[in-house]
């Protein structure tokens, strides 16, 4: 039927171009914007999803900033660590070549002095963004267990090293610790003396190790040396064999032994089993026992020009080696040489330490950097328009459009062709 007041033809070709025009305008807004779902109203599950996956986004660049900063407090430890290992390296240098009996001590300890002042330099030169991980007020104190000064107050640092999402959308930030106490602080600020290098000297005592390898604590032998009704002689690898005054010397496990530690003499006994010498479990300290400390007798304080203040019995510098009058130069700067050593080995252990934070925070900064690239093309995947396929579409529409156009037309055109029916 043909009527002139409804035109089912040119509804219909209306219609298509209608939706025709609502899809150009789809594909021409993803073609400008570059994302197939730009709101909610595209894809709410993944405009939801991408939405929260840009802000995590955007949290790992946050972190990728922070652990940054936390890198470059590391580097800067690292660093004075590092250079202050040189220094004490020379002082160790240093008292070797004071233990040349013709060497001129005070010259020696002009250079040791200006060392040590580069010490104390290096450590509070050590900050960074207001923070030095080398000095810090730790709280020294004397631990029984620990026989020498230990942190009261240790100081935890932390590094912000990531940022996560679990299963059931909880966020949490994860940190890298790195504690501060009398195994890597070279200055205790609180006076406690328990850094590595204002830490004294323990009296009478020295570091071994027992039958089992743990480290432990040994008297010294204080009047073994000094014994007249006793000849001592040495039988090479610092251990001495005890004999009476007519030079006989019984050897074996019922010998009575010698061990140098430090410049000082330790019980020791031969182990048949073991087929070596070691140090006798009666000279061991309880590991409850309380270590005296020498007075201001550390790494950066001691004073070659002062050895009769180390030897002096009852002093409160006193190194606890034996009766005062009978310990040689020799043996004191041997105890100190021992005990710069021991402190270097520390800071060596600490400088490691340091390092394998930096090692981690670089390798979770390359995971971040990664994890960052991973979720831009996740986002991506969900979210962006396939520019090929769009253009395709687009130009499939205008071709359409046109058609659709001229569909109309023609449609519109038969209103007109029913006039000639009445002529």
């Amino acid at each position: 039927m043909t009527s002139v007041l409804t035109n089912i033809n040119a509804m219909a070709a209306l219609q298509t171009l209608r939706s025709i025009g609502s899809q150009m305008e789809t594909t021409q807004d993803r073609i400008s914007s570059g994302m197939r779902v730009g709101s909610a109203s595209d894809n709410a599950a993944y405009w939801s999803i991408a939405t929260t996956m840009r802000s995590d986004n955007a949290a790992l660049s946050s972190v990728q900033d922070a652990m940054g900063l936390g890198a470059a407090k590391v580097d800067t430890a690292y660093s004075g660590m590092q250079a202050a290992i040189d220094v004490v390296q020379e002082i160790k240098n240093k008292l070797v070549t004071a233990g040349e009996s013709s060497a001129d001590k005070s010259k020696i300890q002009e250079e040791i002095s200006q060392l040590q002042n580069q010490l104390k330099s290096i450590s509070s030169s050590a900050s960074f963004s207001g923070e030095n991980w080398l000095q810090a007020d730790i709280g020294g104190k004397q631990d029984s267990n620990a026989y020498l000064a230990v942190a009261g107050d240790a100081i935890t640092k932390q590094i912000v090293g990531s940022f996560t999402r679990d299963a059931q959308g909880n966020v949490s930030i994860q940190t890298v610790t790195v504690k501060l106490d009398q195994t890597n602080v070279l200055f205790d600020l609180s006076g406690g003396d328990a850094g590595l290098l204002d830490a004294s000297i323990a009296k009478g005592a020295r570091a071994v190790k027992d039958t089992s390898g743990l480290d432990r604590y040994a008297r010294v032998n204080t009047s073994a040396m000094n014994d007249t009704t006793a000849v001592y002689k040495e039988i090479g690898g610092d251990i001495w064999i005890k004999g009476d005054t007519q030079g006989n010397f019984t050897e074996g496990s019922t010998g009575n032994y010698l061990m140098k530690v430090g410049g000082a003499f330790i019980d020791a006994v031969y182990s048949t089993g073991a087929k070596e010498y070691q140090v006798s479990t009666a000279a061991l300290m309880a590991t409850n026992a309380t270590i005296t400390l020498a007075t201001g007798v550390s790494v950066s304080e001691l004073d070659i020009t002062k050895l009769d203040d180390y030897r002096k019995t009852g002093g409160a510098k006193n190194l606890g080696m034996g009766d005062g009058t009978n310990v040689t130069d020799d043996q004191l700067i041997a105890a100190l040489t021992s005990f710069v050593d021991q402190q270097l080995d520390k800071m060596t252990s600490a400088a490691a330490k340091l390092g394998a934070v930096s090692s981690r925070i670089n390798m979770q900064e390359d995971f971040v950097n990664k994890l960052s690239d991973s979720l831009d093309r996740g986002v991506g995947r969900l979210v962006d328009a396939d520019m090929n396929e769009e253009s395709t579409k687009l130009k499939a529409l205008q071709t359409q459009q046109q058609l659709a156009i001229q569909s109309l037309s023609i449609a519109n055109s038969d209103s007109q062709n029913i006039l000639s029916l009445f002529r």
